[in-house]
């Protein structure tokens, strides 16, 4: 059993109430070798929702209390962050998960790249608050980019 991101399994969960389906991850939810987790849902925020994006550096930075995630508007937006991967792991650890499958340049779930907070599209190397929560508790972690790589060699 794996977790993955709740978007790339066909939930209408990312900030502009859309999904990011990979047919591939959404078989395995149906199959019930996986089960979808959304930190940013889970830590309370509305779907839709404004953009965010991590300001000051990245998830890890966020944990550290030297970066914020921020709205476009400038809601400071951090703490629902932070409560929602707490709750994702929590969720994840009841059900013995170990590796994960997160959306590559989200601000909870980015692997390698996130947005670099100036809402200009412009990404940058960094992980997202909840995937360095999740590296913290020693889960694998792998973005949908890197998994469809895998399943293509």
């Amino acid at each position: 059993m794996i977790g993955i991101s709740a978007c790339l399994g066909g939930a209408l969960c990312r900030y502009d109430g859309q999904a990011k389906t990979v047919d591939s991850l959404k078989e395995l939810v149906q199959q019930g070798t996986a089960i979808m987790v959304c930190p940013e849902v889970l830590g309370g925020l509305t779907v839709p929702r404004e953009p965010a994006e991590l300001v000051g550096g990245d998830g890890f930075d966020v944990w550290r209390g030297t970066a914020k995630v921020i709205t476009v508007t400038g809601v400071d937006v951090t703490d629902a962050f932070k409560q929602g991967a707490i709750l994702a792991y929590e969720k994840l650890k009841k059900q013995n998960i170990t590796q994960l499958i997160t959306k590559e340049k989200s601000p909870s779930c980015g692997r390698q790249v996130i947005y670099d907070g100036s809402f200009s599209g412009t990404s940058k190397h960094g992980v997202g608050v909840a995937t360095a929560y999740f590296l913290q508790q020693n889960l694998s972690v792998f973005s949908d980019e890197e998994w469809l790589a895998q399943q293509t060699t």
